[in-house]
Protein backbone atom coordinates (compact mmCIF):
# COMPACT_ATOMS: atom_id res chain seq x y z
CA UNK A 1 0.00 0.00 0.00
CA UNK A 2 2.60 2.55 0.52
CA UNK A 3 4.45 1.75 -2.43
CA UNK A 4 0.97 2.60 -4.38
CA UNK A 5 0.60 5.57 -2.39
CA UNK A 6 3.90 6.58 -3.36
CA UNK A 7 2.92 5.91 -7.33
CA UNK A 8 -0.14 8.38 -6.76
CA UNK A 9 1.70 11.40 -6.16
CA UNK A 10 3.49 13.29 -9.05
CA UNK A 11 0.16 12.91 -10.82
CA UNK A 12 -0.05 15.78 -13.34
CA UNK A 13 -3.44 17.29 -12.87
CA UNK A 14 -6.32 15.98 -14.58
CA UNK A 15 -4.64 12.88 -15.58
CA UNK A 16 -6.30 9.40 -14.95
CA UNK A 17 -5.03 7.72 -11.56
CA UNK A 18 -4.98 4.48 -12.30
CA UNK A 19 -3.69 4.85 -16.01
CA UNK A 20 -0.59 7.33 -14.10
CA UNK A 21 0.09 4.11 -11.58
CA UNK A 22 0.18 1.71 -14.57
CA UNK A 23 2.28 3.83 -16.42
CA UNK A 24 4.98 4.24 -13.84
CA UNK A 25 4.75 0.56 -13.38
CA UNK A 26 4.99 -0.22 -17.00
CA UNK A 27 8.44 1.97 -16.98
CA UNK A 28 10.10 -0.04 -14.05
CA UNK A 29 9.89 -3.31 -15.63
CA UNK A 30 10.35 -2.05 -19.30
CA UNK A 31 13.94 -3.16 -19.57
CA UNK A 32 13.60 -6.24 -17.65
CA UNK A 33 10.29 -7.90 -19.36
CA UNK A 34 8.69 -6.23 -22.02
CA UNK A 35 5.43 -8.30 -21.42
CA UNK A 36 5.00 -7.57 -18.30
CA UNK A 37 5.50 -3.82 -19.26
CA UNK A 38 3.66 -3.89 -22.31
CA UNK A 39 0.49 -5.06 -20.20
CA UNK A 40 0.59 -2.13 -18.02
CA UNK A 41 0.91 0.04 -20.81
CA UNK A 42 -1.84 -0.85 -22.51
CA UNK A 43 -3.92 -0.12 -19.71
CA UNK A 44 -2.29 3.69 -19.50
CA UNK A 45 -2.79 3.88 -23.08
CA UNK A 46 -6.07 2.99 -23.19
CA UNK A 47 -6.84 5.00 -19.85
CA UNK A 48 -4.62 7.97 -21.48
CA UNK A 49 -7.08 7.85 -24.41
CA UNK A 50 -10.55 8.15 -22.76
CA UNK A 51 -12.14 11.24 -23.61
CA UNK A 52 -9.97 12.73 -25.82
CA UNK A 53 -10.26 11.12 -29.10
CA UNK A 54 -11.34 14.33 -30.46
CA UNK A 55 -8.51 16.62 -29.85
CA UNK A 56 -6.51 14.23 -32.02
CA UNK A 57 -6.37 16.22 -34.89
CA UNK A 58 -6.28 19.42 -33.05
CA UNK A 59 -2.52 19.06 -32.20
CA UNK A 60 -0.17 19.66 -35.08
CA UNK A 61 2.30 17.38 -33.71
CA UNK A 62 -0.08 14.25 -35.26
CA UNK A 63 -0.33 15.11 -38.34
CA UNK A 64 2.94 13.84 -39.86
CA UNK A 65 2.16 10.44 -37.92
CA UNK A 66 -1.62 10.26 -39.46
CA UNK A 67 -0.19 10.80 -42.94
CA UNK A 68 2.36 8.82 -42.36
CA UNK A 69 0.13 5.74 -41.18
CA UNK A 70 -2.08 6.04 -44.34
CA UNK A 71 1.16 5.85 -46.80
CA UNK A 72 2.75 2.69 -45.00
CA UNK A 73 -0.70 1.30 -45.33
CA UNK A 74 -0.90 1.73 -48.80
CA UNK A 75 2.30 0.94 -49.44
CA UNK A 76 1.65 -2.17 -47.42
CA UNK A 77 -1.23 -3.79 -49.79
CA UNK A 78 1.26 -5.06 -52.72
CA UNK A 79 5.07 -4.47 -50.31
CA UNK A 80 7.57 -6.42 -52.33
CA UNK A 81 8.15 -8.12 -48.78
CA UNK A 82 4.41 -9.51 -48.63
CA UNK A 83 3.09 -10.65 -45.23
CA UNK A 84 5.99 -9.34 -43.56
CA UNK A 85 5.33 -5.37 -44.50
CA UNK A 86 1.90 -6.25 -42.49
CA UNK A 87 4.13 -7.66 -39.89
CA UNK A 88 6.37 -4.93 -39.41
CA UNK A 89 3.93 -2.02 -39.08
CA UNK A 90 3.40 -3.27 -35.82
CA UNK A 91 6.90 -1.21 -35.07
CA UNK A 92 5.57 2.28 -35.85
CA UNK A 93 1.52 2.18 -35.59
CA UNK A 94 1.29 1.24 -32.27
CA UNK A 95 3.78 3.38 -31.24
CA UNK A 96 2.34 6.99 -33.07
CA UNK A 97 -0.96 6.08 -30.63
CA UNK A 98 1.73 5.78 -27.79
CA UNK A 99 3.13 9.07 -28.70
CA UNK A 100 0.05 10.79 -28.59
CA UNK A 101 -1.83 8.53 -25.44
CA UNK A 102 1.16 8.88 -23.25
CA UNK A 103 1.19 12.77 -22.87
CA UNK A 104 -1.10 12.85 -20.21
CA UNK A 105 1.92 11.12 -18.09
CA UNK A 106 4.78 13.30 -18.87
CA UNK A 107 3.08 16.62 -19.14
CA UNK A 108 4.60 18.11 -16.40
CA UNK A 109 8.46 18.54 -15.38
CA UNK A 110 7.53 16.99 -12.30
CA UNK A 111 6.27 13.86 -13.69
CA UNK A 112 9.22 13.75 -16.22
CA UNK A 113 11.49 13.36 -13.58
CA UNK A 114 9.70 10.56 -12.01
CA UNK A 115 9.58 8.87 -14.80
CA UNK A 116 13.02 9.01 -15.85
CA UNK A 117 14.16 7.94 -12.01
CA UNK A 118 11.88 5.22 -12.49
CA UNK A 119 13.85 4.11 -15.87
CA UNK A 120 17.04 4.37 -14.10
CA UNK A 121 15.86 2.03 -11.23
CA UNK A 122 14.81 -0.79 -13.52
CA UNK A 123 18.01 -0.83 -15.35
CA UNK A 124 19.70 -1.93 -12.12
CA UNK A 125 18.57 -5.78 -13.41
CA UNK A 126 20.72 -4.92 -16.33
CA UNK A 127 23.80 -4.11 -14.76
CA UNK A 128 23.51 -6.77 -12.70
CA UNK A 129 22.99 -9.42 -15.53
CA UNK A 130 25.44 -8.00 -17.58
CA UNK A 131 28.36 -7.55 -14.93
CA UNK A 132 27.16 -11.10 -13.76
CA UNK A 133 27.59 -12.98 -17.10
CA UNK A 134 31.12 -11.50 -17.72
CA UNK A 135 32.83 -11.41 -14.68
CA UNK A 136 30.98 -14.68 -12.56
CA UNK A 137 30.00 -16.75 -15.34
CA UNK A 138 26.35 -16.45 -14.66
CA UNK A 139 24.31 -18.01 -17.65
CA UNK A 140 20.62 -18.08 -18.29
CA UNK A 141 17.93 -18.57 -19.34
CA UNK A 142 16.38 -17.00 -16.01
CA UNK A 143 12.79 -17.22 -15.06
CA UNK A 144 10.92 -15.09 -13.00
CA UNK A 145 6.99 -15.08 -11.97
CA UNK A 146 6.09 -18.45 -13.24
CA UNK A 147 7.88 -17.69 -16.83
CA UNK A 148 5.90 -14.54 -17.37
CA UNK A 149 10.00 -13.11 -17.10
CA UNK A 150 12.92 -14.76 -19.00
CA UNK A 151 16.16 -13.86 -19.38
CA UNK A 152 18.01 -15.13 -21.84
CA UNK A 153 21.89 -14.64 -20.68
CA UNK A 154 25.00 -15.65 -22.58
CA UNK A 155 28.02 -16.72 -20.64
CA UNK A 156 30.86 -14.39 -21.84
CA UNK A 157 28.09 -11.75 -23.61
CA UNK A 158 26.97 -11.31 -27.36
CA UNK A 159 28.68 -11.63 -28.93
CA UNK A 160 31.44 -12.98 -26.68
CA UNK A 161 33.16 -10.79 -24.40
CA UNK A 162 30.66 -7.90 -24.89
CA UNK A 163 28.16 -6.93 -22.15
CA UNK A 164 24.42 -8.02 -23.01
CA UNK A 165 22.61 -9.34 -19.77
CA UNK A 166 18.71 -9.89 -20.06
CA UNK A 167 18.97 -7.80 -23.58
CA UNK A 168 20.71 -10.56 -24.92
CA UNK A 169 22.51 -8.81 -27.54
CA UNK A 170 25.47 -6.49 -26.73
CA UNK A 171 24.26 -3.23 -28.91
CA UNK A 172 20.89 -3.21 -27.79
CA UNK A 173 21.70 -2.99 -23.95
CA UNK A 174 24.28 -0.59 -25.05
CA UNK A 175 21.69 1.67 -26.71
CA UNK A 176 19.98 1.08 -23.24
CA UNK A 177 22.71 2.12 -20.85
CA UNK A 178 23.59 4.68 -23.01
CA UNK A 179 19.88 6.41 -23.22
CA UNK A 180 19.84 5.96 -18.88
CA UNK A 181 22.95 7.70 -18.60
CA UNK A 182 21.89 11.38 -18.97
CA UNK A 183 19.48 10.43 -16.03
CA UNK A 184 22.00 8.40 -13.59
CA UNK A 185 24.35 11.59 -14.39
CA UNK A 186 21.23 14.26 -13.38
CA UNK A 187 20.87 11.85 -10.46
CA UNK A 188 24.10 12.94 -9.34
CA UNK A 189 24.36 16.50 -9.91
CA UNK A 190 21.09 17.48 -8.70
CA UNK A 191 21.27 19.90 -5.93
CA UNK A 192 19.73 19.38 -2.31
CA UNK A 193 20.97 16.17 -1.85
CA UNK A 194 22.67 14.11 1.29
CA UNK A 195 25.98 12.62 1.40
CA UNK A 196 24.18 8.98 1.26
CA UNK A 197 21.57 9.67 -1.56
CA UNK A 198 24.23 10.89 -3.16
CA UNK A 199 27.15 8.10 -2.93
CA UNK A 200 24.22 5.61 -3.54
CA UNK A 201 23.39 8.10 -7.20
CA UNK A 202 27.53 8.06 -7.35
CA UNK A 203 27.37 3.97 -7.44
CA UNK A 204 24.59 3.82 -10.01
CA UNK A 205 26.04 6.23 -11.99
CA UNK A 206 29.57 4.27 -11.99
CA UNK A 207 28.16 0.85 -12.45
CA UNK A 208 26.62 2.06 -15.32
CA UNK A 209 29.53 3.51 -16.95
CA UNK A 210 31.18 0.37 -16.42
CA UNK A 211 28.60 -1.20 -18.11
CA UNK A 212 28.20 0.67 -20.70
CA UNK A 213 32.13 0.55 -21.61
CA UNK A 214 31.81 -3.17 -21.25
CA UNK A 215 29.38 -3.70 -24.05
CA UNK A 216 31.98 -2.36 -26.65
CA UNK A 217 29.37 -0.46 -28.54
CA UNK A 218 31.00 2.38 -30.40
CA UNK A 219 27.68 4.24 -30.67
CA UNK A 220 27.13 3.77 -26.91
CA UNK A 221 31.07 5.05 -26.19
CA UNK A 222 30.10 8.30 -28.60
CA UNK A 223 26.77 9.05 -26.74
CA UNK A 224 27.98 8.61 -23.68
CA UNK A 225 30.61 11.12 -24.11
CA UNK A 226 28.28 13.67 -26.36
CA UNK A 227 25.06 13.92 -23.88
CA UNK A 228 27.38 15.10 -20.76
CA UNK A 229 27.22 18.55 -21.59
CA UNK A 230 23.91 18.85 -22.39
CA UNK A 231 23.07 17.28 -18.97
CA UNK A 232 25.49 19.62 -17.43
CA UNK A 233 23.84 22.84 -19.21
CA UNK A 234 25.26 25.14 -21.38
CA UNK A 235 26.88 27.37 -17.81
CA UNK A 236 29.60 24.60 -17.69
CA UNK A 237 30.43 24.57 -21.79
CA UNK A 238 32.93 27.13 -21.60
CA UNK A 239 35.13 24.11 -19.31
CA UNK A 240 33.60 21.32 -20.31
CA UNK A 241 33.68 21.55 -24.07
CA UNK A 242 38.00 22.24 -23.95
CA UNK A 243 38.36 19.48 -21.56
CA UNK A 244 35.98 17.01 -23.50
CA UNK A 245 38.61 17.72 -26.92
CA UNK A 246 41.38 17.46 -25.30
CA UNK A 247 40.75 13.81 -23.85
CA UNK A 248 39.37 13.25 -27.38
CA UNK A 249 42.62 14.49 -29.23
CA UNK A 250 44.71 11.53 -28.51
CA UNK A 251 42.08 9.25 -29.13
CA UNK A 252 41.46 11.20 -32.76
CA UNK A 253 45.13 10.67 -33.00
CA UNK A 254 45.04 7.07 -32.68
CA UNK A 255 42.54 6.02 -35.14
CA UNK A 256 42.48 8.78 -37.62
CA UNK A 257 44.37 7.01 -41.00
CA UNK A 258 45.99 9.77 -42.39
CA UNK A 259 48.02 10.88 -39.20
CA UNK A 260 51.69 9.69 -38.90
CA UNK A 261 52.74 6.39 -38.39
CA UNK A 262 55.30 8.52 -35.74
CA UNK A 263 52.48 9.88 -33.96
CA UNK A 264 50.26 7.22 -33.92
CA UNK A 265 51.93 5.14 -32.25
CA UNK A 266 52.37 7.43 -29.73
CA UNK A 267 48.88 7.72 -29.53
CA UNK A 268 48.11 4.51 -28.90
CA UNK A 269 51.06 4.00 -26.10
CA UNK A 270 48.27 6.74 -24.91
CA UNK A 271 44.43 5.00 -25.22
CA UNK A 272 44.02 1.60 -24.43
CA UNK A 273 44.34 -0.78 -27.09
CA UNK A 274 40.40 -1.98 -26.70
CA UNK A 275 39.34 1.38 -27.57
CA UNK A 276 41.33 2.48 -30.42
CA UNK A 277 41.47 -1.39 -31.85
CA UNK A 278 37.67 -1.22 -31.74
CA UNK A 279 37.02 2.21 -33.22
CA UNK A 280 39.34 1.36 -36.09
CA UNK A 281 37.77 -2.15 -36.50
CA UNK A 282 41.29 -3.68 -35.99
CA UNK A 283 39.60 -6.81 -34.93
CA UNK A 284 37.79 -7.23 -37.93
CA UNK A 285 40.18 -6.40 -40.69
CA UNK A 286 41.12 -9.12 -41.75
CA UNK A 287 38.11 -11.63 -42.19
CA UNK A 288 35.07 -9.10 -42.25
CA UNK A 289 34.11 -9.07 -45.73
CA UNK A 290 33.34 -5.98 -46.89
CA UNK A 291 29.30 -6.89 -47.14
CA UNK A 292 29.27 -7.00 -43.63
CA UNK A 293 30.15 -3.08 -43.10
CA UNK A 294 27.60 -0.59 -42.68
CA UNK A 295 29.09 1.90 -45.59
CA UNK A 296 28.74 -0.98 -47.69
CA UNK A 297 24.99 -1.77 -46.19
CA UNK A 298 24.14 2.19 -46.85
CA UNK A 299 25.30 1.77 -49.98
CA UNK A 300 22.97 -0.39 -50.96
CA UNK A 301 19.74 0.91 -48.92
CA UNK A 302 20.22 3.99 -50.86
CA UNK A 303 20.53 1.63 -54.80
CA UNK A 304 17.40 0.43 -53.66
CA UNK A 305 15.90 3.56 -52.78
CA UNK A 306 16.18 4.57 -56.44
CA UNK A 307 14.52 1.53 -57.46
CA UNK A 308 11.33 2.03 -55.67
CA UNK A 309 11.38 5.62 -53.91
CA UNK A 310 7.75 6.33 -53.37
CA UNK A 311 6.14 3.25 -51.27
CA UNK A 312 9.29 1.42 -50.32
CA UNK A 313 9.34 -2.57 -50.59
CA UNK A 314 7.70 -3.03 -47.08
CA UNK A 315 8.81 -3.63 -43.61
CA UNK A 316 11.71 -5.87 -43.35
CA UNK A 317 12.18 -5.66 -46.87
CA UNK A 318 15.99 -5.33 -46.09
CA UNK A 319 16.95 -8.35 -44.78
CA UNK A 320 15.16 -10.08 -47.92
CA UNK A 321 16.62 -8.32 -50.39
CA UNK A 322 19.81 -7.81 -49.20
CA UNK A 323 21.02 -11.78 -48.88
CA UNK A 324 19.71 -11.81 -52.67
CA UNK A 325 22.10 -8.85 -53.97
CA UNK A 326 24.85 -9.40 -51.86
CA UNK A 327 24.98 -12.75 -50.20
CA UNK A 328 25.33 -12.08 -46.45
CA UNK A 329 22.56 -11.65 -44.02
CA UNK A 330 21.61 -8.40 -42.57
CA UNK A 331 17.97 -7.60 -40.86
CA UNK A 332 18.28 -3.90 -41.21
CA UNK A 333 20.39 -0.91 -43.53
CA UNK A 334 21.69 0.19 -40.18
CA UNK A 335 20.29 3.92 -40.58
CA UNK A 336 16.70 4.64 -39.47
CA UNK A 337 16.15 7.22 -42.23
CA UNK A 338 17.53 4.95 -44.93
CA UNK A 339 15.33 1.65 -43.69
CA UNK A 340 12.52 3.95 -43.76
CA UNK A 341 13.19 5.19 -47.49
CA UNK A 342 13.66 0.72 -48.59
CA UNK A 343 10.80 0.12 -46.55
CA UNK A 344 8.21 2.41 -46.59
CA UNK A 345 9.51 5.18 -49.05
CA UNK A 346 10.99 8.48 -49.23
CA UNK A 347 7.31 10.11 -48.03
CA UNK A 348 7.02 8.49 -45.04
CA UNK A 349 10.64 8.84 -43.97
CA UNK A 350 10.55 12.62 -44.34
CA UNK A 351 7.10 13.33 -42.46
CA UNK A 352 8.95 10.86 -39.61
CA UNK A 353 12.78 12.44 -39.93
CA UNK A 354 11.67 15.81 -39.89
CA UNK A 355 8.55 15.41 -37.48
CA UNK A 356 11.68 14.19 -34.65
CA UNK A 357 13.99 16.41 -35.89
CA UNK A 358 11.93 19.54 -35.47
CA UNK A 359 10.65 17.97 -32.00
CA UNK A 360 14.52 17.83 -31.00
CA UNK A 361 15.16 21.50 -32.16
CA UNK A 362 12.34 23.13 -30.54
CA UNK A 363 12.83 21.40 -27.35
CA UNK A 364 16.42 22.53 -27.45
CA UNK A 365 15.40 26.25 -26.84
CA UNK A 366 13.04 25.07 -24.31
CA UNK A 367 15.53 23.21 -21.90
CA UNK A 368 18.79 25.51 -22.34
CA UNK A 369 17.19 29.12 -23.43
CA UNK A 370 14.49 29.23 -20.54
CA UNK A 371 14.91 30.21 -16.75
CA UNK A 372 13.49 27.15 -14.96
CA UNK A 373 14.44 25.85 -11.14
CA UNK A 374 17.60 23.81 -11.51
CA UNK A 375 16.71 20.57 -10.09
CA UNK A 376 13.61 20.17 -12.70
CA UNK A 377 15.17 21.85 -15.54
CA UNK A 378 18.14 19.87 -15.15
CA UNK A 379 16.17 16.72 -15.49
CA UNK A 380 14.51 17.95 -18.64
CA UNK A 381 18.13 18.30 -19.93
CA UNK A 382 18.57 14.72 -19.17
CA UNK A 383 15.27 13.98 -20.94
CA UNK A 384 16.25 15.92 -23.59
CA UNK A 385 20.11 14.56 -23.93
CA UNK A 386 18.57 10.39 -23.35
CA UNK A 387 16.43 11.25 -26.93
CA UNK A 388 19.04 12.95 -28.52
CA UNK A 389 21.40 9.70 -27.36
CA UNK A 390 18.71 7.68 -29.06
CA UNK A 391 18.16 9.18 -31.96
CA UNK A 392 22.21 9.37 -32.52
CA UNK A 393 22.55 5.85 -32.20
CA UNK A 394 20.14 5.35 -34.96
CA UNK A 395 21.99 6.77 -37.40
CA UNK A 396 24.49 3.60 -37.42
CA UNK A 397 22.67 0.99 -35.85
CA UNK A 398 18.64 0.42 -35.39
CA UNK A 399 17.80 -0.66 -31.86
CA UNK A 400 14.43 0.64 -31.85
CA UNK A 401 13.68 -3.03 -33.31
CA UNK A 402 13.95 -4.15 -29.83
CA UNK A 403 10.69 -3.51 -28.37
CA UNK A 404 11.63 -1.79 -25.06
CA UNK A 405 13.52 0.60 -26.79
CA UNK A 406 11.26 1.70 -29.18
CA UNK A 407 8.68 1.97 -26.59
CA UNK A 408 11.31 4.06 -24.32
CA UNK A 409 12.00 6.43 -27.70
CA UNK A 410 8.05 7.28 -28.12
CA UNK A 411 8.05 8.07 -23.93
CA UNK A 412 10.91 10.27 -24.76
CA UNK A 413 9.58 11.76 -28.09
CA UNK A 414 6.14 12.29 -25.90
CA UNK A 415 7.95 13.97 -23.13
CA UNK A 416 9.77 16.27 -25.73
CA UNK A 417 5.98 17.53 -27.03
CA UNK A 418 5.19 18.12 -23.77
CA UNK A 419 7.84 19.83 -22.75
CA UNK A 420 8.16 22.48 -25.41
CA UNK A 421 3.99 23.16 -25.69
CA UNK A 422 3.91 24.58 -22.04
CA UNK A 423 1.33 26.68 -21.43
CA UNK A 424 -0.08 25.52 -24.85
CA UNK A 425 -0.51 21.88 -23.76
CA UNK A 426 -3.40 22.27 -20.95
CA UNK A 427 -5.52 23.71 -23.97
CA UNK A 428 -4.21 21.25 -27.10
CA UNK A 429 -3.59 18.07 -24.46
CA UNK A 430 -6.81 19.15 -21.96
CA UNK A 431 -5.75 16.13 -19.87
Amino acid sequence: MNFLHWLANSKPLKTNLSGWICFQIGLLFLASSAFISGIFFVIAVVLGSRKRFNLCLKDKWNYPLLIASFLMLAGSVRAFSGWLAWVGLANWLPFFWCFWAFQPYVLTAVARRRCALLLLVGTIPVVFSGIGQLWFGLEGPWQFLNGLIIWFIEPGGQPTGRLSGLFNYANIAGAWLALVWPIALATLVQPSMNWTKRSAAFLVLLFIAISLVLTNSRNAWASMFLSMPFVLGTATWFWVLPLMALSLFPVLLSVLPFVPTEIQFIARKIVPEGLWSRLTDLQFATDRPIEATRIFQWKDAIALFYQKPWFGYGAAAFSVLYPLRQGIWHGHAHNLPLELTVAHGLPVAILLVCMILLLLIISFRCCFFKQHTFGINLFDRAWWASTFTLIFIHGADIPMFDSRINLAGWIFLSGLRCLIASKESERVLDV
